[in-house]
């Protein structure tokens, strides 16, 4: 499992919504590769145990680890909350997770520490948003909110009009009316729903994408342990999926903002 400045990153999620971290990856540091991992057969994580997630987590690592990663970015909440510590501890290579960068993002943007939380069930129950939070700003009042459906809307494309906003109004109206000022999308596929989220919310109200200060983190730990890739190339996107879904590529390019090319489907169990 050797590495150098040229291996590539490793990201995974349980879907193709880790692909907004990849999409600020390439933006960030358009020079480094990456290999991205979607396990869909598995699809959602959210609604798993915490032992199910745990376990694979722990396969699509080792998976990863096995083609040369130089970093690992677990670009799925409930899999951050869960798996990050324990894989943080036991790989050979750096691991970020997306909740501590969106953490500080959102203590760094609030001005009247109210911040609210929307996520699947397995992350807000895991607790880890409430303790980062607790952690990085103990001034603060945190409220959270699980979002179960969002991720399915976001998988079907299913992004604006009726459903979409009825959706946003149920889960939304009640964690508005504790007049937070910033909120965490703590769902790397909420993103793409950003547009029904900020129409409930408002515009005095902060939302933040993990994507971005996840990115910015992964930057400067490469640089601090002089592992960045600091020559010129076309950097390779390469992306493997546990199982394909209907409406695949529309969805992921969507989330990617780019083409999908070099996908192949793997068996990592």
């Amino acid at each position: 499992m050797s590495f150098t400045v040229k291996s590539p990153i490793g990201v995974f999620d349980s879907g193709l919504g880790g692909l907004t971290v990849v999409r600020q990856i390439r933006r960030i540091l358009p020079a480094e590769e990456v290999l991205y991992l979607g396990d869909l057969a598995h699809l959602p994580y959210g609604t798993k145990s915490e032992s199910e997630i745990r376990r694979r987590s722990e396969q699509c690592a080792r998976f990863l680890l096995k083609r040369g990663i130089k970093a690992l970015v677990i670009a799925c909440n409930s899999a951050s909350s869960v798996a990050f510590a324990r894989l943080r501890k036991t790989l050979p290579v750096p691991v970020l997770d997306v909740i501590t960068p969106a953490v500080e993002s959102a203590v760094s943007a609030t001005r009247n520490y109210r911040i609210g939380v929307i996520a699947t069930y397995a992350t807000i129950e895991s607790g880890s948003y409430a303790r980062i939070l607790q952690k990085k700003c103990s001034d603060a009042e945190f409220f959270m909110k699980p979002c179960p459906l969002f991720v399915p809307l976001a998988e079907e494309g299913w992004l604006d009009g009726a459903i979409a906003m009825q959706a946003a109004r149920k889960y939304l109206l009640p964690i508005k009316k504790k007049s937070i000022d910033t909120l965490i999308l703590g769902c790397t596929h909420y993103p793409l729903l950003q547009g029904v989220i900020s129409k409930v919310m408002g515009r005095s109200v902060s939302l933040i994408d993990s994507a971005i200060p996840t990115a910015l983190k992964l930057k400067a730990l490469l640089a601090k342990r002089k592992m960045s890739y600091d020559g010129v190339r076309q950097a390779r996107l390469k992306i493997c999926v546990t199982d394909y879904v209907r409406n695949f590529t529309r969805i992921g390019e969507a989330f990617l903002g780019e083409t999908l090319e070099c996908v192949r489907r793997v068996r990592i169990s």
